[in-house]
């Protein structure tokens, strides 16, 4: 792991060359979003022992290189992220890239301004998603993302949705609601039965999924 991080960083410096850079940590201790939500995480299994010496070992290479280290307690490092990409987005001159393999990152991204660089294979090939990108894979906004998952919920996060609302309803409802909370303010009007039957009494359950899958930028 440490042997691939300072391959990522010597790549990053010699070939893209950024004015500034930081870098975002989990914490060990539980999250606000664990607090609130206990299945939220659970099925994953416990990070290796050995994995866990290298992540600390992490803070020392990004020191090597002069990389900034960022974390804060009961808040992940997406929110940390979130929090940076919100502070600089809209410094003139700056473009802000998020490098992660974690595509919970596209909710932050804002047209030319704030893209994700996801690794695609290992560290050598990676791929660029500004809005345009994002659209063309969900069919909705980046910030819509939150939403779209308050509805399919996220298998990787445990995040539950809604059950019997997928990837393409949950898309279409959005491109013409616009967020959950307008989408169950016009049930009444919406003209697939089949979903407002599904959608009936689980604005709750779409609301608190939406929660969880909002990056706090505060």
């Amino acid at each position: 792991a440490i042997y691939g991080l300072c391959g990522i960083l010597l790549k990053i410096l010699r070939e893209q060359k950024p004015d500034y850079i930081a870098a975002a940590f989990d914490r060990p201790e539980k999250t606000f979003r664990e607090e609130e939500y206990k299945e939220y995480k659970i099925q994953r299994p416990p990070t290796a022992p050995e994995l866990v010496k290298q992540i600390i070992s992490a803070h020392d290479v990004f020191s090597w290189f002069g990389v900034k280290t960022l974390e804060v307690p009961k808040f992940e490092a997406d929110d940390v992220i979130a929090t940076l990409t919100e502070r600089f987005r809209k410094e003139p001159n700056l473009k802000v890239v998020i490098l992660s393999g974690d595509l919970d990152n596209l909710q932050l991204v804002e047209g030319e301004k704030v893209v994700v660089q996801f690794f695609k294979t290992g560290i050598t090939e990676t791929v660029i998603y500004d809005e345009a990108a994002v659209e063309k894979k969900y069919g909705i906004k980046p910030r819509q993302l939150p939403d779209y998952k308050g509805f399919v919920g996220d298998v990787s996060d445990n995040i539950p949705g809604v059950a019997g609302i997928g990837p393409k309803t949950a898309s279409t409802l959005l491109k013409e609601f616009g967020t959950v909370e307008e989408i169950f303010e016009n049930l009444a009007i919406i003209g697939n039965k089949s979903a407002v039957k599904k959608l009936e009494g689980k604005k709750e359950e779409a609301l608190f999924s939406k929660k969880l899958a909002t990056m706090r930028r505060d």
